[in-house]
């Protein structure tokens, strides 16, 4: 009986130490010519069921989404063939053997990493942006296969051909109205160790050219990169163009009609002789960690703050008759740029005479989505002492939830690893509000795989980031100079809970004194991301009038603040 106890126990013991027959081997072989010059990136490989859409722009937070396995790629040498490591890191099923058998359309992506030596002596592997906005999937440069149809079966080996390169990107062109601005930023390039460039598309007002002598107030809308100035159409809507779009976020046909009507409606406004006459900017800050800075100074990505306010604000006001003083500029934006318009007024209260903040990203830290950065443990669970429920990350306006906080980050952690490399959203807060980690990479607020809170980061954040935190903190000295200038709104069904963050603040800005902040917050019944302030119209229609919003409210701020050498009619001033 010993003997055959034994006999089995050595049997087991020998089947265990043996490799898994069954981990299905995925090799990746890389065209020559597109191999010159790839040494380090993250590769992906993506399978999906949709046959419409390439699988790289099939992952999401959705139900639907593509299934996406990430491994990092490191002094890869011209001729290797790179084989997926079977344990690597997949969202949403994490496992490779877990993946059931079918047919799926499977396509290897590349994402190129360039090394930057950087001032603060920390040598880092980012993507670095080229013109699209940092978006992974849509970067010149990066390389990836042809999708191919494929009979999956765990066990068996697939060999894919990477052969393709995405081209780079068109720089639009000049026009009347609108100009395109590219600097160099000192600051930038002193941080990064290599070339840094800030730009702006810019909206010049009516008549600019023919009154040589006016100069201008300047309204900064902050948001998401933009690829050209958006909004603004000198043509009507085409004729041709058909109704049968279907915005499945507003539940509408014929959205992109209405917004050409919108843009060509603005265009009209923009030319009338009872229009008041400004500069509009939206700004150009994509960074190797996500499409946009946030506009403030980070460890992370540098003196971003700086350099817009000091550097880019002042040369375009120079280049375009800017009044260039800080009563004559105005913030606005929504979602992240909602954050960045507060942010900015906080940071350089002097510098800007208001700001318009959207359905800002979390502005309380004390409601970071779901989180209480302060007090929960998990940012991904709500635990007890037998069971622990999912925190949600996305609802509808009847509070359907359709993803999960732990669902977000797992899906962030299989594009980019654990270095916050993904250039989504959670990675980028975690980039701008950390302090840098001894690797060189932001260190982490929690970790990406299991939501352990991390209370010596959390602080870290709040002493720096937390918006609310702050202007309570400083109320003493920055109450005066923000008085009449902070403006908040967002949707009370707002789809990632930003609604919960605004509350706290409001609680706080309502209490102030000496002085009273002296601004508004509003709240949009039942309106999701991103309400920016008017209940007469819907949210489809008011999220494309950023640029004339809030005037009437602007118009006061001036009517209080400016000099008397201001034109309150037609808001400009006039210098020989």
């Amino acid at each position: 009986m010993k003997n055959t106890s034994l006999l089995i126990f050595l049997a087991c013991l020998f089947w265990a130490c043996q490799p898994n027959r069954d981990s299905p081997t995925v090799s990746i072989k890389i065209s020559p010519e597109l191999e010159t010059g790839l040494k380090d990136g993250r590769l992906l490989i993506v399978f999906s069921t949709d046959k419409e859409r390439e699988p790289r722009f099939s992952i999401s937070d959705d139900a639907s989404t593509a299934q996406v396995f990430g491994m990092d790629i490191e002094d890869f040498k011209p001729g290797d063939v790179i084989k997926l490591d079977p344990k690597s890191f997949g969202y949403p099923i994490e496992n490779m053997e877990d993946l059931e058998n079918g047919t799926y359309q499977i396509q290897a992506f590349l994402i190129k990493y360039e090394t930057f030596i950087r001032a603060d002596g920390h040598t880092v592997k980012l993507a670095m942006d080229q013109g699209e906005g940092r978006k992974w999937a849509n970067t010149p440069g990066n390389i990836f296969s042809s999708p191919i149809s494929f009979d999956w079966k765990n066990g068996e080996s697939i060999e894919l051909t990477i052969d393709q390169e995405i081209p780079p990107i068109s720089e639009p062109e000049d026009t009347k109205y609108i100009k395109h601005i590219k600097m160099k930023s000192a600051l930038l390039s002193e941080f990064w160790g290599r070339d840094m460039y800030v730009g702006a598309h810019v909206l010049l007002p009516e008549g600019f050219d023919e009154n040589p002598n006016q100069y201008y107030p300047l309204m900064v809308f902050h948001g998401h990169f933009p690829d050209d100035f958006g909004g603004f159409r000198t043509s009507p809507p085409d004729p041709d163009l058909s109704e049968d779009d279907y915005s499945a976020r507003f539940g509408i046909y014929g959205y992109e009609k209405i917004q050409q009507q919108e843009a060509y409606d603005f265009y009209q406004k923009w030319i009338s002789s009872d229009f008041k006459r400004f500069i509009i900017i939206e700004i150009q800050h994509a960074n190797p960690f996500y499409d946009d800075s946030y506009a403030v100074n980070s460890e992370n990505l540098g003196p971003y703050g700086d350099a817009l306010t000091y550097e880019l604000i002042p040369y375009i006001e120079n280049q375009y008759r800017g009044i260039g003083e800080g009563w004559s500029r105005f913030l606005y934006g929504g979602s992240t740029g909602g954050w960045e318009a507060l942010a900015a007024q906080v940071f350089y209260p002097e510098e800007y005479n208001g700001c318009f903040a959207a359905c800002p990203d979390p502005i309380d830290f004390r409601a970071f989505t779901t989180v209480n950065l302060y007090e929960d443990k998990n940012a991904y669970y709500k635990e007890g002492e037998f069971k622990k429920t999912p925190r949600p990350g996305h609802r509808d306006y009847l509070g359907h939830v359709s993803s999960m906080l732990v669902d977000m980050n797992h899906r962030e952690l299989a594009i980019g690893g654990t270095q916050t490399r993904s250039g989504e959203q959670f990675d980028i807060w975690q980039a701008v509000y950390s302090p840098v980690g001894e690797d060189g990479y932001p260190k982490p607020i929690w970790d990406k795989k299991t939501g352990e809170i991390d209370p010596v980061v959390a602080e870290y954040w709040k002493e720096n980031y937390d918006l609310r935190y702050i202007m309570e903190r400083d109320w003493g000295t920055l109450g005066p100079k923000l008085e009449g200038k902070v403006n908040i709104y967002c949707g009370d069904m707002d789809n990632y809970y930003l609604n919960n963050a605004v509350y706290l603040t409001e609680a706080f800005l309502e209490q102030t004194e000496n002085p009273y902040y002296n601004g508004e917050v509003a709240y949009g019944d039942r309106a999701e991301h991103c309400w920016n302030g008017d209940p007469t119209i819907p949210n489809y229609i008011s999220r494309l009038r950023y640029n004339t919003l809030y005037l009437d409210k602007i118009e006061d701020r001036l009517k209080a603040t400016a000099p008397s050498n201001f034109n309150q009619q037609n808001w400009t001033i006039t210098k020989n």
